[in-house]
């Protein structure tokens, strides 16, 4: 049996006929760039996530980016960022000469560790930016309880780019910050035909720069107020999502299905595998369905030999990156990550598995686990 990390062709084999139209549409209308779709998608994803304003752009990186430079901090400021995260999150500070600084993880839900953010924040910290790792929310009240107690205006902004859907205490993640930035690369739980993301506040003001920044900072044709940069979302993506997110929160409670399932099958593997925890107040949407494991190394070799195609997210934590060697960070300094990169695998997670298929990568890992 081969068994896909994602499976992007059955999913589309759904919903076909709705996706085909929709392309068509376009294609005839011809009009590429900023279509009647995009402001649709804009308004639809706005009022899904419960939020005034979307902005559309052409990635999740570009959101952070831009998002942040509309913040116009000082140059001298810092934000403070989970260590265990895609180097895009960070990416968005240091692409504005900003600082970003680390902040450990919390083995518990793989967020940050409370203490160690409490730890890092200084008179230079003028952002946290907490990410919905995997699909599931983080601390938010925790975090937000931090940053009242600063008496400081440090700016809540989130990361949601793997949570689509996912709830904490019963409201959509991505509606608590200044700003959050979503992503809608293929894999994602709502994903486009190639890249593109968003940004989504409740800031009018944070809104319409961001929208002068997306278009060569040009309120019209020809006429530039700002430096800004090309990052508009392409109309034939906007119709694709729009197909897309009418099927989002059934995809999301498959996804949910299939983790417990998961979860269940593997609890007799304890304590050599750790499966994710639930928690009663925050919904996970399970973009990546996560393991702590022994002998992980080998393990995914032995998936991955047997069809079963399996990753790791991330193998290597930021600090470690040469990418980020400046900041001065070295192995030891980051404990808890460190230990846990050595031991996360992800398993394959998308609405379209199967009960035979599930049974079968746990088959394996049983198996494995018997040698």
């Amino acid at each position: 049996m081969n068994i896909p990390f994602v499976d992007l062709k059955t999913q589309y084999k759904s919903i076909q006929k709705h996706i085909d139209a929709a392309i068509a549409r376009v294609i005839e209308e011809a009009h590429f760039i900023q279509g009647e779709d995009v402001r649709l998608f804009e308004e639809e994803f706005a009022s899904y996530i419960g939020v005034k304003r979307c902005i559309s752009l052409n990635s999740g990186t570009d959101a952070l980016i831009l998002g942040i430079r509309a913040l116009e901090l000082s140059p001298d400021s810092e934000i403070l960022v989970p260590v265990n995260t895609f180097i895009a999150t960070a990416l968005g500070i240091s692409e504005n000469r900003l600082k970003p600084v680390f902040v450990d993880v919390d083995p518990s839900d793989y967020g940050m560790d409370l203490d160690d953010l409490k730890r890092k924040i200084t008179n230079k910290t003028k952002a946290i930016l907490p990410v919905h790792l995997y699909g599931q929310p983080e601390k938010l009240d925790e975090i937000r309880d931090i940053i009242r107690k600063t008496k400081r205006e440090i700016y809540l902004i989130e990361d949601a780019c793997q949570a689509h859907g996912a709830k904490y205490k019963g409201e959509t993640v991505g509606s608590f910050g200044i700003f959050s930035a979503f992503s809608y690369y293929p894999g994602k739980n709502l994903g486009a035909y190639g890249d593109g993301g968003a940004l989504v506040t409740d800031d009018n003001k944070l809104a319409e720069k961001v929208r002068l920044l997306r278009e060569y900072g040009a309120r019209k044709k020809y006429v530039h107020d700002s430096l800004g940069i090309n990052s508009r979302m392409d109309t034939i993506q906007a119709a694709i999502l729009r197909v897309k997110l009418h099927h989002l929160d059934a995809w999301n409670k498959k996804r949910q299905h299939w983790a417990s399932r998961y979860t269940s099958e593997l609890s007799d593997v304890m304590p050599r595998i750790r499966t994710p925890e639930i928690f009663s107040d925050r919904a996970s949407v399970y973009h990546l369905y996560v393991i702590e494991v022994e002998k992980r190394d080998e393990l995914l070799t032995y998936l991955n030999k047997n069809g079963v195609q399996s990753l790791i997210h991330y193998p290597t934590p930021l600090h470690l990156q040469k990418a980020y060697g400046y900041l001065g960070y070295k192995k030891g300094d980051f404990p808890k990550v460190e230990n846990m990169a050595n031991r996360i695998l992800s398993l394959p997670m998308h609405p379209d598995l199967t009960e035979e298929q599930i049974q079968y990568v746990v088959s394996l890992i049983k198996k494995f686990y018997k040698k």
